[in-house]
């Protein structure tokens, strides 16, 4: 199976490039045809690859094998978790090719192959970054994925708005990935290698880390911190979604800020977890502090947003502070909550996005307060935008209980408050929109104030307001929510996911009644929320103790530079620690 690895990455790539050569020769329902076909095609071969994941297959693409155990080749590693992430992402691929069926506004050079061949491109940059075992090839990849996303994002260059949206993006994640070439540069001049498990081994021959090594961790998980949007490295998320078209958000929210997530532990795993990377006291204090940090920001601010994206965007920074925490306990089966907890986030997340774009081609407004009681006429649409906000807060069977729980019972009481306040905080939040937007229940909002960012005339996706809702667009999240909740009940998934993250089968996450209950606490305490803020008139003036967070957001990319260089500081002060006390 080694020699299918390489057309994961080949495959998308190869359609994209025949979308940009010939896209303008062709109608738009073959240039949808062909990626769906390309997307579905890759997506097959992923599942097939991750059937044969164990033992792990590894391809040294072009016969670039290594030679007395070094190396120049790209290496590919098909493993659980990099082919079960890999599927992840051709699946959501798949689910935005079918949601933008022949329906998405074409750009102003009339090529209906543009959007298609960015989002192959896209695909190809993420699966190449899930599969490689190199930490040079992971760099390139990660640059391939950043600049289809920032194409994506500033897809509609005819807006300012867009422009700005997208060079706020990738000026940050230029910054980032300009410290993870330095730290890669570091680790090469120590060692010679490139090869992820070979700078571990040979790091684990020259004994204790240094300074260098440290820095070299520190500047590497900088760059992917930034794609991960961990505070405060996460400023560009919520300008990006606020812009970018609601398909290319399922696929930021959905798998690339977790793509984020995964580097970290990747790179930790394989390079730096030895007797001669950075000690793991230490990474955990990193990733914990980080995590935690950025769940209960995301969360607040997530709760005092009425600009729907912007909401679910915040709401994916808390998500993803809490995905850090768990991975920062550094046990196998939080890892693998956390995997499972991943997925299910994917699925709903990407299904509310999917629906809010339904709102904004249908209504033109993404603004809470403007849509008050204006979808009621939209039941099933508000069905499953309510079942995506109590899957999100934590509900069983979802996958994002099982992962949740599983993560909580191995953090203790502190994590346990963590997970359950933070998901609880964001479920509600996106509860409360659909109660008044879908519902049409609690007094009507004030007209929001100017110091609120606000959704409303907004253009249309579409080449205008949609009078009905195409069968794609309601499908692909009914398709999304059935497959979150079909990872959380599928018998063995759990122990496949302990097994492939070095866990015994018995540790591997698995319903208790400890994760049940806290599932539901969560499910309460987010509907009780809900509930509160439905009784009371919003007020017309944001609230004055949300001052100092929104003054942070100011929106201008020089405090975000100021705020990236800070945080790199502070990764460093945090790695650090164990070495100076």
């Amino acid at each position: 199976m080694n020699h299918l690895l390489p057309l994961v990455v080949a495959g998308p790539l190869l359609g994209a490039a025949f979308l940009v050569a010939f896209g303008r020769l062709l109608p738009r329902i073959a240039t949808d045809a062909v990626a769906a076909v390309v997307a579905a095609g890759t997506t097959a071969l992923c599942v097939l690859l991750l059937t044969r994941s164990s033992p792990a297959a590894t391809e040294w693409v072009g016969g670039w094998e290594p030679v007395a155990g070094r190396s120049v080749g790209i290496v590919l590693v098909g493993d659980e978790p990099g082919t079960g992430l890999a599927t992840l992402v051709c699946l959501l691929t798949v689910a935005v090719l079918v949601y933008s069926w022949r329906y998405f506004e074409e750009v102003p050079h009339k090529n209906p192959g543009a959007f298609p061949a960015l989002v192959l491109l896209f695909q190809a940059g993420m699966c190449g970054f899930a599969l490689t075992g190199d930490l040079f090839d992971a760099f390139v990849f990660f640059e391939l994925m950043g600049v289809a996303a920032y194409a994506l994002t500033g897809y509609r260059v005819e807006e300012s708005k867009a422009v700005q949206g997208a060079l706020t993006f990738g000026v940050l994640n230029s910054l980032g990935a300009y410290a993870t070439l330095m730290g890669i540069g570091l680790v090469y001049a120590r060692t010679g290698e490139l090869g992820m498990r070979q700078i571990g081994a040979r790091l684990d021959d020259q004994g204790p880390a240094d300074a260098l090594v440290v820095t070299a961790f520190v500047l590497v998980a900088s760059g992917l911190l930034v794609k991960a949007a961990a505070v405060p490295f996460h400023f560009w998320l919520p300008d990006a979604h606020a812009v970018a078209p609601s398909p290319v958000c399922m696929l930021l929210s959905g798998v690339m800020v977790e793509l984020g997530v995964y580097g970290v532990w990747r790179v930790h795993t394989f390079v730096f977890a030895g007797p001669g990377g950075v000690p793991s006291a230490d990474v955990g204090l990193c990733l914990v502090v980080l995590g935690a940090v950025t769940a209960v920001l995301g969360a607040l601010l997530c709760w005092q947003q009425h600009h729907l994206k912007r909401l679910l965007a915040y709401s994916t920074i808390a998500h993803t502070g809490l995905f850090l925490a768990g991975v920062g306990l550094l046990r196998p089966e939080s890892t693998a909550g956390v995997a499972l907890y991943i997925v299910g986030h994917a699925g709903a997340k990407a299904a509310l996005f999917a629906c809010t774009g339904i709102l904004l081609d249908r209504y033109g407004s993404v603004d809470e307060h403007e849509l008050y009681g204006r979808a009621t006429g939209l039941r099933l649409i508000g069905v499953l935008y309510t079942v995506a906000a109590l899957a999100l807060a934590g509900l069983p069977p979802f996958a994002t209980a099982l992962g949740k729980g599983t993560a909580e019972e191995v953090s203790g009481l502190a994590g346990t408050v963590l997970f359950t306040v933070v998901s609880a905080l964001t479920g509600a939040a996106v509860l409360r929109v659909a109660a008044r937007v879908f519902w049409g229940l609690g007094p009507r909002p004030r007209r929001a104030s100017e110091q609120e960012t606000k959704g409303g005339d907004e253009e249309p996706e579409t080449r205008g307001l949609l009078s009905r809702v195409p069968l794609p667009m309601v499908a692909v999240p009914v398709a999304l929510l059935a497959g979150s909740l079909a990872v959380g009940v599928w018998p063995g998934l759990g122990e496949r996911a302990g097994a492939g993250f070095g866990g015994p089968p018995e540790l591997a996450p698995h319903w208790t009644l400890a994760s049940v209950l806290t599932g539901l606490v969560s499910v309460a305490c987010a509907a009780a929320c809900a509930v509160l803020a439905l009784r009371r008139q919003t007020p017309q003036e944001p609230y004055a103790w949300t001052e100092p967070l929104r003054r942070l957001h100011s929106g201008h990319i020089g405090d975000y530079v100021a705020w990236f260089a800070l945080g790199v500081a502070l990764l460093g002060a945090l790695a650090f620690s164990g070495s100076l006390l």
